[in-house]
């Protein structure tokens, strides 16, 4: 089985202002017909982009110097609302894929969707994520670095502490975040377990 281990992200970073940003904004209902997940990326934050364009300015996700983002970072209860596991899908395969997630606070339906697909989603102080967003906008080449062994993340001179729950920082610190690849990996023993069990095994008749 492919590592899946994942210890730290690092990468260019994008900033959406906003407190309880829901999944209807991060990803619009109307775009879910789809029956794949593939090509969802064109359309994170679609209304809100058009909305935008409309006023004459210029969403975050259509900024020519973030397209190459790995790193979002967001506010207050991010990813609130219905559990549209869309929503993280969309930002996974928007343009070079959000890797990680820095934020005041997410919703958990949101965190656990994330998780489900790779993405840390880690907390900072208010006033540290203040901080972390003014860096970012004043350089976009800035790199910023999430590291979930230290629990802290590093851009430039700038060093913050942030929380993750620590079942979940050790899902992605063994690999064991993806429960697919867990369950393929452990094939034979759920077959020999399931030979075991009355209602996998033959019918008798009464």
């Amino acid at each position: 089985m492919k590592n899946l281990r994942i210890s730290s992200v690092a990468g260019r970073a994008v900033g959406v202002d906003g407190d309880d940003i829901d999944t209807d904004c991060i990803f619009p209902a109307r775009h879910m017909l789809r029956v794949t997940f593939d090509g969802l990326g064109a359309f994170a934050f679609g209304d809100a982009r058009n909305q935008q364009r409309e006023a004459g300015a210029t969403h975050p996700f259509d900024d020519p110097a973030r397209a190459d983002a790995r790193v979002l970072l967001v506010d207050r209860n991010f990813g609130c609302g219905s559990s549209r596991e869309h929503a993280p899908q969309s930002l996974l395969r928007w343009n070079k894929g959000v890797a990680a997630i820095v934020g005041d606070s997410f919703a958990q339906i949101f965190f656990g969707n994330c998780v489900a697909i790779g993405i840390p989603c880690v907390t900072a102080a208010p006033e540290d994520l203040k901080a972390l967003k003014r860096a970012v906008a004043a350089d976009p080449t800035l790199e910023v670095a999430v590291d979930l062994e230290k629990k802290l993340v590093k851009a430039g001179s700038l060093t913050i502490n942030v929380s993750i729950p620590e079942a979940t920082r050790q899902q992605f610190l063994t690999g064991s975040w993806d429960s697919v690849s867990e369950l393929l990996e452990g094939k034979e023993q759920v077959a020999a377990l399931a030979a075991t069990l009355p209602s996998f095994g033959p019918r008798k008749n009464d």
